[in-house]
């Protein structure tokens, strides 16, 4: 009786821990919804900003992107999504409005509906399906987001959009080749992600391509061995005893046989000393996964583009930018190195780089880290220098845009006395260099000033401050 009272007792807490991580899950999305409810209140004021200096859009909005994502810790990417859903439910989709606002559905259902939903508001507006067309849309894709899945509850959207407005999917997959892009994002331990945005039929097309690539590596390994190279025929006729595992007359020497074209000869394994000597290569104990990313990696590394893309396309080759100690370099501890922008790096990767590439910079670092000082070549080049190895992507807080995509600029305008030293200048990308443009009205315009280590310090047309600092080399000793 008291085993069977112990059993009820733990059924009715795993049932009551299940029942309270749902009911949390069901307040993050009605804390979600309130949060959207907010940017659609934000976003009424950039349309009356916008309506009243049309000229400006693009600056109005990149301003209030930049602000929200700042404030937020968010990338622009991620805050531009948060208003793009927010806009789409307060104009397109009430039904679904209401159901994350009662936490029926969550903010992942949100985004896959408000994705899909485009397909069928544009044929909405461009006069190809009726008015009631988006109602049905969602009456129909909520009855599966509620009790699914936000995956399938994507599938099922794309099949009733589809089944709606049809046509309009067709020349939309057709128009979305021109969204094609390619980006990487960092995942720690030295692993990064590989996008590639591409037509759905070529994306399946590699991913099948490198599986069969893959699937006969794997096939042919096991009795794959080890090719050394040839060396001639100069052994020929010579005796056994006379050869040594380092003479450059020999072909091959393994498992106690000697080969060249004069002959074989053998040896015992268990008495020579040669034997020991031999390398035996390791086996090849790679999973599927990781094959196919090596294939993915050489292929893009090392093939040469189709001449159909242009010429000269074959003397193109990766960038990266890498730091690492020269006691490393030397060989002298390993310390890991560090990929700029993205973290630490394999030292004996970054050795085997420095082999291969002649075009590296002396750092010189204070204690903390900071990089204070490079060498020269040219006065203007060395700030250049000095400027890439300190900033590595763009001084905006929170963007990621490496430097060589980046163009130097000074904080405080050149146009308004703004001088060109090392503590006025720092890299920005497109996007956020254009938010300090002077052409910019004052409400939507931001100013950035660098302090003296480095920190560029942005102002916003709120007059709120958001700082930047400098990247910090760090040291593992």
């Amino acid at each position: 009786m008291n085993r069977r009272s112990d059993l009820d007792l733990d059924l009715e807490e795993r049932q009551r821990l299940l029942d309270a991580w749902t009911e949390k899950r069901r307040r993050i999305a009605i804390l979600e919804a309130e949060a959207s409810e907010l940017l659609i209140e934000r976003i009424a004021i950039h349309d009356a900003d916008v309506a009243e200096s049309p000229f400006h859009r693009e600056s109005i909005y990149r301003s209030m992107l930049s602000e929200y994502s700042a404030a937020a810790h968010l990338s622009r990417g991620t805050a531009e999504q948060s208003f793009t859903d927010a806009r789409t439910l307060s104009r397109d989709l009430p039904s679904v409005r209401a159901a994350i606002t009662a936490g029926t559905i969550s903010i992942a259902h949100v985004r896959e509906i408000v994705r899909v939903s485009t397909v069928v508001a544009e044929s909405v507006r461009n006069g190809g399906a009726d008015a009631e067309t988006l109602a049905l849309f969602e009456t129909a894709v909520l009855v599966v987001a509620e009790q699914d899945t936000a995956a399938r509850t994507r599938a099922h959207a794309r099949q009733v959009a589809s089944a709606l407005v049809g046509e309009t999917v067709v020349e939309r997959h057709r128009r979305a080749t021109d969204e094609r892009c390619v980006s990487v994002r960092s995942v720690d331990d030295g692993l990064a992600l590989l996008t590639a945005v591409l037509p759905e039929w070529i994306a399946v097309a590699i991913a099948d391509r490198l599986t069969r690539l893959a699937r006969e590596v794997v096939r042919g390994r096991d009795g794959r061995e080890p090719v050394l190279p040839v060396l001639g025929p100069a052994t020929a006729g010579v005796g056994v005893d006379e050869l040594s595992p380092d003479d450059p007359r020999l072909d091959s020497y393994e498992h106690g046989i000697i080969r060249s074209e004069g002959g074989i000869f053998t040896t015992d394994p268990l008495t020579d000393p040669r034997s020991a000597a031999i390398e035996h290569l390791p086996s090849d104990e790679r999973t599927l996964d990781q094959i196919r990313a090596d294939l993915l990696a050489d292929l893009l590394l090392a093939a040469i583009p189709s001449e159909a893309l242009g010429t000269g396309l074959d003397a193109i080759h990766p960038r990266i930018q890498v730091t690492v100690a020269a006691s490393t370099l030397a060989g002298a501890d390993d310390r890991p190195a560090e990929l700029d922008g993205y973290g630490p790096l394999d030292p004996d990767i970054a050795r085997a780089l420095a082999g291969r590439h002649t075009g590296w910079s002396r750092l010189f670092l204070d204690p903390s880290g900071l990089v204070v000082e490079s060498d020269t070549y040219t006065p203007t080049e060395a700030m250049r220098r000095f400027l890439r190895a300190r900033d590595q992507h763009c001084r905006f807080p929170g963007c990621r845009m490496p430097v060589h995509r980046c163009e130097i600029d000074h904080n405080h305008d050149h146009a308004r006395g703004g001088r060109t030293r090392l503590d006025n200048l720092s890299h920005l990308c497109t996007t956020h260099h254009s938010l300090k443009q002077p052409d910019v009205h004052d409400r939507h315009r931001w100013t950035a000033q660098q302090g003296p280590g480095g920190e560029v310090t942005w102002t916003s047309p709120l007059g709120r401050e958001y700082t930047d600092p400098p990247r910090r080399r760090v040291m593992f000793v």
